[in-house]
């Protein structure tokens, strides 16, 4: 079994289209797709899960927890009166399917984002499955971060906090490439990024994935993620094609 647990530099980078990408990429094995807390869903709308049900075809996808308000797990816990789900119980759930092939974890919001009202974070929940693991399973640790001006510092200090929990950091995906010329902070931060957080790219997707259908998004996702994610993509090729004028 190889576990994949993606987290973000912050809400809205992009974790639901590269949990997908990478649930696309793996579509001849036998997959499993985890969201373990949702919130900000309300009835009739689609959570990430089945969000990435949508673009990718698959239907084992597993949404555990769900909170109808559009705040971090802990608060919407704490709002409701609720203690929220405890690491365990959401690492055993999410173990319960440890016969697929590959599982992919979606954190929710950032890394150190609360997951309950006692204050248990995503790097909680990472580090209790880290545990879990036998010499025969593989894991990754994938962070997903924006190319845009101001990501640097985000993906920084996620990266930090996740290596001061003892958990090494696997991947960097870019989620947001712009469809028309990147601007110069953009361009930039695809080496700034690695430099600065320690992490090599890994794959650079594009805006509007999430409009896709299921053919077009897995030969998109195949585009731009790199090997270890199942993809083809090559750093060094998109690095000198994104800096050509």
């Amino acid at each position: 079994m190889r576990l994949i647990f993606v987290t973000g530099s912050g809400t809205e980078a992009g974790k639901t289209i590269v949990a997908a990408s990478v649930a696309a990429c793996g579509r001849h094995q036998r997959v499993a797709v985890i969201k373990p807390v949702q919130t900000g869903v309300s009835a009739g709308e689609l959570g990430d899960a089945q969000t990435v049900a949508a673009l990718t075809g698959l239907r084992d996808v597993h949404e555990l927890v769900s909170f109808e308000e559009p705040l971090a797990p802990g608060t919407a816990a704490r709002r409701l009166g609720v203690p929220g789900p405890s690491v365990p119980e959401l690492a055993d759930a999410i173990w319960a399917l440890r016969d697929r092939d590959l599982l992919i974890v979606e954190g929710a919001g950032g890394a150190l984002v609360h997951l309950n009202a006692r204050g248990d974070t995503i790097l909680d929940l990472a580090v209790d499955l880290q545990s879990r693991l036998t010499d025969q399973d593989a894991s990754a640790l994938l962070l997903t971060a924006s190319c845009s001006l101001g990501t640097l510092h985000s993906a920084t200090a996620t990266a930090q906090a996740i290596r001061a929990r003892g958990l090494d950091v696997d991947h960097l995906v870019i989620s947001d490439w712009p469809g028309s010329a990147p601007d110069l902070a953009q361009q930039e931060n695809l080496d700034d990024l690695p430099r600065y957080t320690g992490v090599p790219i890994s794959g650079v997707l594009p805006l509007g994935m999430g409009s896709l259908d299921v053919t077009q998004f897995e030969r998109q996702a195949r585009a731009g993620l790199a090997p270890a994610l199942g993809g083809v993509f090559n750093t060094a090729d998109f690095s000198r094609l994104a800096s050509r004028p």
